[in-house]
């Protein structure tokens, strides 16, 4: 399943926020076509929203608010990279409510790069620092 939720949002790359009072309109759809059609501003942090569209589109459960950190009860902790479907990292601080959410794709010395929405304001791949992951995740069928 981790290769079609890659392809989904392989298949987004390079979305970006709309700079200004305008809004782009792929960025709304992440979550306007799941159930959050009161957001009306790409400047929304949209990285949940974006793994929820990705998890929707291969018919899984997504989360219920716009957290990452929601991640955590939705699915199963994993050990390895390469157990995983998504890799949840904290904000702020390791005890803090914020996060950000994204898919794996590789570990390189200190790094994790991982393919995710808001990244730079964009949909791309980006390296986190290891020591700023929370969880792997593996999405429940």
């Amino acid at each position: 399943m981790a290769s079609r939720l890659l392809d989904i949002a392989l298949s987004q790359y390079g979305i970006i926020e709309t700079p200004g009072e305008l809004s782009n309109p792929e960025v709304l759809k992440y979550f306007h076509e799941t159930g959050r059609k009161w957001v009306n501003a790409d400047s929304t942090p949209w990285c949940d929203a974006f793994i929820d569209w990705c998890a929707m589109k291969t018919g899984h459960k997504f989360t219920p608010g716009l957290y990452a950190r929601e991640w955590l009860a939705e699915c199963e902790q994993v050990r390895t990279i390469e157990e995983a479907d998504l890799v949840l990292f904290w904000r702020v601080s390791r005890d803090s409510w914020m996060g950000h959410i994204a898919i794996p794709i590789a570990e390189r010395n200190n790094m994790i790069f991982s393919l995710g929405g808001n990244q730079s304001d964009m949909v791309k791949i980006s390296p986190y620092y290891k020591s700023r992951k929370l969880a792997y995740l593996k999405l429940k069928p």
